[in-house]
């Protein structure tokens, strides 16, 4: 199993309901991207304020690292990168990506 992890700095001005929206569309990739597991988002909770300052995030599990390949490639997780990548600030500087395969 791959675990996709997504670590995320939105832009101050990136309201609640846009995060969410975006949550949304990821569990929605589960309905057209065959190997996806689970999909869980949210905010860090950790008391040790190590984030970086990526204070959001998300994590994609896949059967498997083909799973996952298919997901990057595909023109709706595409659009949704763009339109994740434009709530970050410094766009790509503002995600991490971590793959662990378990």
């Amino acid at each position: 199993m791959i675990l996709h992890c997504v670590f995320l700095r939105f832009k101050t001005a990136t309201q609640a309901a846009e995060k969410q929206a975006i949550y949304d569309s990821l569990v929605a990739l589960k309905d057209v991207t065959p190997g996806i597991l689970d999909v869980k988002s949210g905010p860090n909770v950790s008391p040790e304020s190590l984030n970086g300052g990526f204070r959001d995030g998300f994590i994609v599990s896949f059967e498997n690292a083909e799973a996952r390949d298919a997901y990057l490639v595909h023109p709706d997780h595409v659009a949704l990168g763009d339109r994740i990548v434009a709530a970050t600030d410094g766009g790509l500087g503002g995600l991490m990506v971590f793959d662990m395969d378990v």
